[in-house]
């Protein structure tokens, strides 16, 4: 399948409307603002990556769980077992905020954002206070914890949904929760299902970042000069220089080759 740069959603320095940027797009700035500013300023993204389905599956079976009590008004079992004096939150937009391409919107006029992110789940303890929850899923053989180097971007992920439902007015908590799923590889054999144990992870977020981060994402999207790549070592910046470099010593070579053929031969 041809690679298709996309015309959507693309920056217009000379726009007024509220240019629409998701959760994942303020990481991918974060991670390399190279690739952000080529992605979101000319629509060249990264490849795709294909799909987790299995991870989706657990995903949707975890909300359709939480919902079931969610609909009661009653705390998980999960929230039981850790003590936690909350209940899943029950509201009117909760699917919306769900749902990718769509999620919970805040505009952050400063920058003139439309900050979209989509989350997995929401608990609301007895005082008002919004639990921020996301939920995971691997197999490892030690225990999930927040210390690699994929887990820094979840903690952004989730303090970003923390900052995106307080701009709507709503009282947030800075602890949120992981519900990490890790699935046991120890069994006998796989009987055509896979078990999981289920761990909670507390984390308490800081959303300091965020804002500063944004405006640093629309002075790099306003400008016409391309900006270095990422702090830490990106795969796809050096992929694309070393590509283009050959790419064009290859057209170089090949019009210098045919140019020789045009020349009229010598007579003497």
């Amino acid at each position: 399948m041809p690679y298709k740069i996309s015309d959507r959603n693309i920056f217009r320095p000379d726009s007024s409307e509220p240019f629409r940027l998701s959760r994942s797009k303020i990481d991918l700035f974060t991670e390399c603002p190279r690739c952000f500013y080529l992605d979101r300023r000319f629509g060249v993204g990264r490849p795709s990556m294909p799909g987790f389905t299995l991870n989706v599956a657990v995903d949707h079976l975890l909300k359709k769980e939480f919902d079931i009590h969610r609909a009661k008004g009653e705390p998980h079992p999960l929230m039981k077992k850790h003590g936690l004096d909350a209940v899943p939150f029950d509201h009117p937009q909760l699917d919306v905020w769900r749902e990718n391409f769509k999620g919970v919107q805040y505009v952050y006029e400063p920058a003139n954002f439309l900050v979209t992110g989509a989350v997995d789940d929401i608990w609301v303890s007895p005082n008002g206070d919004l639990h921020v929850v996301d939920y995971k899923a691997t197999s490892k053989e030690e225990d999930p914890n927040l210390d690699g180097i994929w887990q820094q971007g979840y903690k952004r992920q989730m303090e970003v949904y923390q900052w995106l439902l307080r701009g709507l007015g709503f009282q947030v908590s800075n602890r949120g929760y992981f519900v990490y799923v890790n699935g046991k590889k120890d069994r006998a054999a796989f009987d055509a299902k896979l078990e999981f144990d289920v761990l909670l992870i507390p984390y308490d977020g800081n959303c300091d970042w965020i804002e500063p981060t944004l405006m640093k994402a629309k002075a790099c999207l306003a400008s016409d000069e391309l900006p270095p790549s990422g702090p830490e070592r990106c795969e796809y910046c050096p992929y694309r220089d070393a590509a283009g470099k050959t790419i064009r010593d290859i057209v170089t070579k090949a019009k210098k080759k045919a140019d020789e053929k045009e020349k009229p031969a010598k007579l003497f």
